[in-house]
């Protein structure tokens, strides 16, 4: 018998597809790369956060910074969270998410190996309207609906 899931599960899923159908952008080069990571570099040394920022172009890594406080394992959970977004097509926060609605876990329904995927939040794909997925932000250092909801406040004044 199949357990209805958490009405709140369903409430962040909702929030979390919601960001990624309104923060759509219109272009984005290596010149937005690198404001988008300033602008996290900004609100992380403002808020003192120990968090690891990268930002990626069509698999190129165009911006990368460790904030005091982070580790070589912050670079690990970088890559585990990207490589989410890649495969799927949505934020690291959203598969999982999902999984769990679904009464599992991101590892078991898919079968691969954490040390190469993490379904937690921080990995968000960059979209460009009317052409997709061109690259993913990501942070890591918090725990995952703030490193989610960090990348997300991000993109938003990046869009401003």
């Amino acid at each position: 018998m199949s357990v209805d899931p958490d009405p709140r599960l369903l409430e962040t899923i909702a929030e979390v597809e919601a960001h990624e159908r309104d923060l759509v952008l219109t272009r984005f080069d290596n010149d937005d790369a690198w404001r988008l990571g300033c602008v996290l570099v900004e609100l992380g040394r403002d808020r003192d956060l120990p968090i690891t920022i990268d930002v990626r172009r069509g698999g190129q890594q165009l911006f990368h910074v460790a904030l005091a406080g982070t580790t070589p394992d912050n670079d690990s959970w970088v890559q585990r969270k990207v490589r989410v977004v890649e495969r799927f097509g949505a934020s690291s926060y959203l598969v999982g998410l999902r999984a769990a609605a679904k009464g599992t876990t991101f590892a078991v329904q898919h079968d691969l190996p954490l040390q190469r995927y993490a379904a937690h939040g921080g990995a968000f794909p960059i979209r460009i309207a009317d052409v997709g997925i061109v690259g993913v932000v990501t942070v890591s250092g918090l725990a995952q609906r703030d490193d989610h909801a960090l990348v997300v406040e991000a993109l938003r004044s990046f869009l401003a």
